[in-house]
């Protein structure tokens, strides 16, 4: 099973607000950049082969941002798939700063949030974006007032939905109290569990949990663990992490990345691999 590319429909559906669904598991287009999340990736062909191929497997979401690259991860969105295919869901995120390589500086000043919308929209060759989410709560600015400049843009057609990124609990709950909040962007995965408060309120009230670096954390015990699950299914052990993942909740809308089409396509067959309650259990001990 595990050399055989499965359908990301096999992961069963999710819905997004009230109107959208998409096959529950998608994907993460930071990667599609060069080193550090900064400037042009080594072989850009290869990264649009990437995000056709994701869309040929199934995939009906892809996460990007404004600030990877920055502005080179939508623009290689745009450049491969538009037009693109009426199930395609297309989420990005605006609130950081970027000065070099792997340097992310907050900026989720209302003024900042419109004019990466604006810059979005070119370069994904759309006249809304589906799914605007807040990269990272400004410690300048009130959440309020970020979430306030994105229900506007909502209101002004340049905008569907809205989520939030690296969020508390109590962080969500001020978002929610001015305008709908349809997912949550934050870092989990089976080795970290920090926002588990976080899956739990939206896995009550039918938020998406996206699980950013859900390949990362653990103990070596841990690791010990993953590998002998994978061994027994013939599989890899990302392939086990993103399995557990969509096991974990029905919430979960894991966006696990990747610059190569070979890794993409090992990724994409978690959706069809199932662990047993014990396995389950067995990797769930450790975090």
């Amino acid at each position: 099973m595990a050399q055989t590319p499965m359908e990301a429909a096999l992961a069963g559906r999710i819905e997004l607000g009230r109107e959208r669904s998409v096959n529950r598991l998608g994907f993460g287009a930071m990667r599609i950049t060069g080193s550090g999340i900064w400037g042009e990736p080594r072989d850009p062909e290869e990264a649009r082969r990437v995000l056709r191929r994701a869309v040929e497997l199934g995939v009906e979401f892809i996460d990007t941002a404004h600030s990877y690259g920055p502005e080179v991860s939508e623009r290689l969105i745009g450049e491969a798939l538009y037009p693109y295919p009426d199930e395609l869901l297309i989420a990005t995120k605006s609130g950081l700063l970027r000065s070099g390589p792997d340097a992310w500086l907050p900026d989720a000043r209302p003024e900042s949030i419109r004019s990466d919308v604006e810059r979005s929209l070119s370069l994904l060759r759309r006249e809304r974006i589906d799914l605007l989410q807040l990269h990272r709560v400004d410690p300048r600015v009130p959440i309020e007032e970020s979430l306030g400049v994105m229900a506007a843009l909502r209101v002004d057609g340049k905008v569907d939905m809205i989520g939030v990124s690296n969020v508390s609990a109590e962080q969500l709950g001020r978002a929610r109290a001015i305008t709908e909040i349809v997912s949550v962007q934050n870092r989990y995965s089976l080795g970290d569990r920090e926002s588990e408060d976080v899956l739990a309120i939206c896995e009550h009230d039918g938020i998406a949990f996206l699980p950013w670096r859900p390949l990362g954390g653990g103990s070596p015990a841990w690791a010990s663990e993953l590998d002998q699950v994978a061994a027994a299914h013939g599989a890899t052990t990302a392939q086990v992490a993103i399995a557990w993942l969509l096991q974990r909740s029905p919430a979960m809308l894991p966006i696990p990345g990747t610059s190569s089409v070979v890794h993409l396509e090992e990724n994409l067959a978690a959706a069809g691999l199932e662990l047993s309650d014990e396995e389950f259990e067995r990797l769930a001990q450790f975090s």
